[in-house]
């Protein structure tokens, strides 16, 4: 059985699909704020996590998988919601900034900064999806210029193993043919 923690604000059901279609691991999967806090006690074997963390050591095996595009925040009656378009940093230059998301931020710091611009107040500044998967209907999430952000699996060196690398090989787009997954094993049936 593998165990996974995945950050907020990712998207891995497809993933949990084809791993339980194409093995015979079993899956225990989970979302969490900070998934690494989980693997490093030890309630998960991988952690599908924001980089960069501090906390990634040469202890840990890390893969990047994609970038996230980066977000703001804004109030759903202003200006900026009502044109829907991409946001440069200088249009905001006058608006106070309730959240600026940064490697290792606290995720309820952002849900705290959602609520006070669904208060018409401020913008915040994260990664898309996380402000997708936060905010609420009094604010709108748009495109706006600035550095995307990886998005990796991490897990330690020493639980290496097939249920693991299969994980990772369906993650990157490998098939289910290939010859890098451990071999499934095959199915007995008890007939009675």
């Amino acid at each position: 059985m593998l165990t996974l923690a995945f950050a907020t604000g990712t998207e891995p059901g497809k993933w949990f699909r084809r791993y339980l279609e194409a093995t015979d691991h079993g899956l225990d999967a989970r979302g969490a704020d900070d998934p690494l806090s989980l693997l490093e006690a030890g309630e998960c074997v991988v952690a599908l996590m924001r980089l960069p963390d501090a906390r990634v050591s040469e202890e840990h095996h890390r893969v990047i998988l994609y970038e996230e595009a980066p977000g703001v925040a804004v109030p759903k009656g202003s200006l900026y919601a009502e044109l829907g378009e991409r946001v440069l940093i200088d249009d905001l230059a006058d608006e106070p900034v309730n959240f600026a998301y940064a490697p290792g931020a606290e995720i309820d710091q952002l849900r705290a900064a959602l609520q006070v611009v669904a208060a018409n107040v401020g913008v915040a500044f994260a990664p898309k999806p996380l402000l997708k998967a936060l905010s609420k209907k009094q604010v709108t999430v748009l495109d706006v210029e600035g550095e995307t952000t990886p998005v990796a699996l991490v897990w330690r060196k020493s639980d290496d193993g097939d249920a693991v690398q299969d994980f990772v090989g369906i993650a990157k787009g490998r098939s289910v043919r290939s010859s890098r997954n451990a071999p499934r094993k095959a199915r007995t049936r008890k007939y009675r």
